[in-house]
């Protein structure tokens, strides 16, 4: 003991910080690099997840994140290690998620000799994260490691990568360790407050689009109830569709990749646009060009918790720096309009939401992705986690399925392959009595496919549904679109991906004809393992994957 504290390794104060930033679990793939933190997490009572590729791994961290609003924390060795983990960074960065991402690295006495697998983190990071940091004594950790949680949580939510020379693990100390860190709220003024209300008050035509991270149920339940107050028809950004109930008679649908055009005109023709957590970049803009640059034409309310993201494209009419569940819970202070101009609006949005999201229309071949689709979406419970990473197939699913619940939708809007599966292993073993199903294309699934092994290692019993065309989709597409009669690097020949469910422990089986999927998923469902349905989809289906136009209007 030294003044009252116990001496302790390296490696044993970096875990016990993590225990008391309140961590249940981690992910990892492990390295001789950080050995003395392995061996420290072994009786501390964190779960370890130990995964089967380290961007697997991140990704299963990012997931954590977007579910828990806490950091989510991995742990991959130098060199391969970390480049492999750049997926999930990236992800993380994008997406405006919480995480944490330690990383061995070379012995301190060999630094800058390009050592085995020695790589400069802050140039590598240095883009791609909110902080990269190098602890190279071990009484710095407590300190490092809580801020490492602020930065991760505060202002706009985003990844930290943290570096730990392997030797420093096994220096030894003695230190006190950093309380458990609540990030800090930005709230809004009340005088931003007024000028909204009265900014709603004068409104004709307005709608809301709530994106990015930070919310909660009760963040989401408040913004649904002031949005019933006022008649206010919300749409939700790409891929962040749970934030607002697909039921309520408010929500006009979501901005993704190929949104309705009905909903796309609701938004270039209003007059005022309340945009709530996220940042209106590419995709939900539809390459940028929903809002005008820099100034809308549209009067823009732009609610962020990010002081940087405020004004960093769209110049708004009113910028409230705050994050989405400190926004909501301020919504009570607002007095709706009594009569508003736009009543009517709203309902006429979710009809129109409806009539897009109902129907979906018929593919080449004997499997019916959309009519699957239709049937999940009646046959699923309201809690029901749904998780796809990257693919034609995600539009779809994007479309006809409907969220009602928080936090049960995991999808990357950094459009990363590979994302589906591993982000549905974590959410299993975050709610083991929730259905989770991951979405994959073919190319998407052998991606990060490999963590099958893992969901069968921890039983836990998610369903992948790996829609198969025998080729990068997408990619294909464009290129019949842009270099017709010139297709090269996108076919593919796949294994049976029922057969490989079975080699790894899990359940499998082959679906060629719509008729034959609901049987196939009740038995996935009651096998209780870890399942993989092969379902084939006619290759001439992928050029119309994007073709999202109502057949009404065809």
């Amino acid at each position: 003991m030294t003044h009252g504290l116990p001496v302790r390794t390296g490696g044993q104060i970096l875990i016990d910080q993590l225990r008391r930033q309140g961590v249940e679990r981690v992910t990892c793939v492990p390295g001789e690099s950080y050995l003395a933190a392995l061996d420290a997490l072994y009786d501390s009572g964190v779960d370890v997840v130990i995964c089967r590729n380290e961007g697997g791994a991140a990704m299963m961290a990012e997931a954590y994140g977007k579910l828990t609003g806490r950091p989510g924390v991995c742990f991959v060795t130098r060199g391969p290690g970390a480049t492999n983990a750049s997926h999930g960074v990236h992800i993380a960065m994008q997406d405006s998620t919480p995480m944490l991402l330690f990383i061995g690295q070379v012995d301190r006495s060999m630094r800058e000799r390009e050592a085995f697998q020695e790589i400069d983190y802050r140039a590598m990071f240095g883009s791609m994260a909110k902080w990269v940091v190098e602890i190279d004594r071990a009484e710095r950790i407590p300190e490092l490691v809580a801020r490492a949680y602020r930065v991760a949580m505060q202002g706009r939510p985003g990844p930290v990568v943290i570096a730990l020379p392997e030797d420093m693990l096994v220096d030894t100390c003695a230190v006190a360790d950093a309380p458990r860190v609540e990030p800090a709220q930005a709230w809004p003024a009340p005088a931003d407050l007024q000028t909204l209300e009265s900014l709603l008050a004068q409104a004709r035509q307005p709608i809301a689009i709530l994106g990015g991270s930070g919310w909660d149920d009760a963040a989401c339940q408040q913004f649904a109830d002031f949005a019933q107050r006022a008649g206010l028809p919300v749409a939700t950004s790409f891929r962040r569709a749970s934030l607002f109930p697909a039921d309520h008679p408010c929500y006009a649908g979501d901005l993704g990749i190929g949104p309705d055009a009905r909903l796309k005109a609701r938004v270039a023709e209003a007059d005022l646009v309340l945009l709530v957590g996220g940042r209106l970049s590419e995709m939900p803009s539809s390459s940028y060009t929903l809002l005008d640059i820099p100034v809308p034409r549209q009067k823009l309310v732009h609610v962020h918790p990010g002081a940087e993201e405020l004004g960093r494209v769209y110049q708004p009419a009113l910028a409230i720096h705050a994050g989405p569940r400190a926004f909501s819970a301020a919504l009570a202070q607002l007095a709706a309009p009594a009569q508003p101009a736009w009543q009517g609006s709203a309902e006429q949005a979710h009809a129109d939401y409806l009539d897009w999201t109902d129907t979906p229309r018929t593919l080449p071949g004997d499997f019916q992705y959309g009519q699957v689709l239709a049937w999940l979406r009646e046959r699923l419970p309201r809690d029901a986690m749904v998780c796809n990473g990257a693919g034609n197939y995600a539009g779809w699913l994007h479309r006809h399925h409907r969220f009602y619940t928080y936090g049960t939708q995991l999808a990357p809007t950094s459009g990363s392959m590979g994302y589906g599966v591993p982000a549905a292993v974590l959410a299993k073993l975050q709610f083991p009595q929730r259905p989770v199903l991951a979405f994959a294309g073919d190319g998407c699934f052998l991606m990060n496919g490999q963590e099958f092994a893992t969901a069968v290692q921890y039983q836990a019993a998610i369903i992948v549904i790996v829609l198969d065309n025998s080729q990068y989709g997408t990619i294909r597409m464009h290129q019949e679109r842009d270099y017709p009669g010139r297709v090269v690097g996108t076919q593919l020949r796949n294994p049976d991906f029922a057969a490989m469910a079975v080699a790894f422990g899990g359940h499998g089986e082959r679906v060629e004809r719509t008729e034959d999927f609901a049987p196939a998923f009740e038995r996935a469902l009651a096998s209780g393992k870890p399942a993989i349905l092969h379902c084939r989809l006619d290759p001439r289906a992928q050029s119309h994957a994007r073709d999202f136009t109502p057949p009404a209007a065809a």
